[in-house]
């Protein structure tokens, strides 16, 4: 799974950029979305990109690439994490697929879907391995946030 991971998001992150330096050569999946939807996904993008940057502050060194949890990781329950288990994948998709809103190009908006549903397939190894390292402590948070939104309740 972990390969299938790296070699979307090598694509994932490709994509955008080779939007970036001649959009010509992703003509191919044009949407023709109206502008005032281009300028929503705008907005989209900079509510994610202050979101990015208050997970990244509040999770600090506990950041890992892989699901696995290292020796000194501790649980974050501040800041995003309060409500959300799993802030990043939300906020990390979106925010592609407001990029693919923002240049109208409907490649990268299904690349931001697929990173999620990616995400969605790798959390349940990455609870479990979060349950092993902090017992009820983590149980018990995961009684009170949502997975990947907050909970209504």
């Amino acid at each position: 799974m972990m390969t299938i991971i790296k070699i979307g998001g090598l694509v994932l992150w490709l994509s955008p950029l080779v939007y970036l330096i001649n959009p010509q050569w992703m003509i191919w999946s044009k949407i023709g979305l109206p502008e005032w939807v281009r300028w929503f996904g705008v907005g989209v993008g900079f509510v994610c990109t202050v979101l990015i940057y208050w997970l990244f502050s509040s999770i600090g060194i506990s950041i890992t690439p892989t699901s696995a949890t290292r020796k000194h990781h501790s649980l974050i329950t501040s800041g995003p994490y309060r409500w959300v288990r799993h802030p990043l994948y939300t906020v990390g998709s979106t925010m592609f697929i407001a990029f693919g809103v923002i240049a109208d190009n409907w490649f990268i908006a299904v690349l931001g879907i697929l990173a999620f549903v990616a995400m969605v397939i790798r959390t349940p190894k990455e609870e479990a391995n979060l349950i092993e390292k902090f017992g009820d402590e983590y149980r018990d948070y995961m009684k009170r946030t949502g997975r990947f939104l907050p909970k209504l309740g």
